[in-house]
């Protein structure tokens, strides 16, 4: 017993190491938004970075906010992210299902070519995107931050994977039972993705929410802008107070660790069910 724990013991004591390596960042983040401007970055290099000392309250809060319009910022962010996620759930997992299902010409050939999109980074489209919105009169709207993100290769293999390995016989019962096409994945086949639609949720919510580089080409003004633009604020309006940044970054970060929170277990499925296979 004392040779198979001895193990074990070891591989939950990295793991712990681990997660606390990568809660570092946060926990200091936290920690600093409650401090003032001056001690956030005098006890950087000391255990004390991690210790809301001395405790000034929510004021840094406040004033993030006030400086930043994060309300408007907010609304932005979810009415954009919520857009992605919710049109991204329905496309990529049709797109998905047809790809696993359906036997066609070509059909190896168009997963090749779902594959080979994953590679490429968004910053190789993002100019012609740009001249293409431009030319669209698409820039400065809600749109033009949600329709090129919502069909998304990565989102679409995952569906893919998962749904190959889900029974054929279950959906060959339901047309027996009178199902049609559509009927048959909406009652039978997405149920059972749920640990696929949670994952594909997550990613694509972590995503939308911190985008940088394609809102600040299309954007110009505060109205349809999202949070994390908003960062720029504390740079280019003096003075520069880290304690709001520290608080920003906070009330940026929460809601992402909410939402996990709340789906960890679906995520963990998918990512296993979906991510590994295939």
């Amino acid at each position: 017993m004392r040779a198979r724990a001895i193990p074990l013991i070891a591989r939950y004591a990295a793991m712990l190491l681990l997660a606390a390596f990568f809660l570092f960042p946060l926990v200091y983040m936290i920690a600093s938004s409650f401090k003032p401007d001056g001690v956030v970055l005098s006890d950087a290099d000391s255990l004390a970075a991690f210790l809301p000392i001395p405790f000034v309250g929510v004021e840094n809060y406040v004033d993030a906010i006030e400086r930043a319009s994060v309300f408007r910022s907010f609304f932005n962010s979810m009415v954009i992210s919520g857009s992605i996620v919710g049109l991204g759930l329905v496309v990529n997992s049709l797109l998905g299902y047809a790809l696993a299902r359906l036997r066609f010409r070509g059909r190896t050939l168009l997963v090749a070519f779902v594959i080979a999109l994953i590679i490429i980074p968004f910053e190789a489209l993002a100019v012609p995107l740009l001249f293409l919105s431009a030319q669209l009169g698409w820039l400065d709207t809600y749109h033009v931050q949600i329709l090129p993100f919502v069909a998304n290769p990565l989102f679409i293999y995952l569906f893919y994977t998962f749904f190959l390995n889900v029974p054929v016989e279950i959906e060959e019962a339901a047309r027996i039972d009178g199902a049609g096409p559509l009927r048959t994945f909406v009652s039978v086949v997405a149920p059972l993705a749920k640990p696929a639609y949670a994952t594909v949720a997550i990613l694509g919510f972590l995503f939308s929410w911190g985008q940088f580089l394609w809102p600040v080409m299309v954007t110009r003004g505060i109205d349809v802008r999202p949070l994390a633009l908003g960062i720029g604020t504390f740079k280019t309006t003096p003075p520069v107070q880290w304690g709001d940044i520290m608080a920003y970054g906070a009330l940026m970060t929460i809601p992402l660790v909410i939402i996990f929170l709340i789906f960890q277990r679906y995520f963990v499925q998918g990512v296993a069910s979906s991510g590994v296979k295939g």
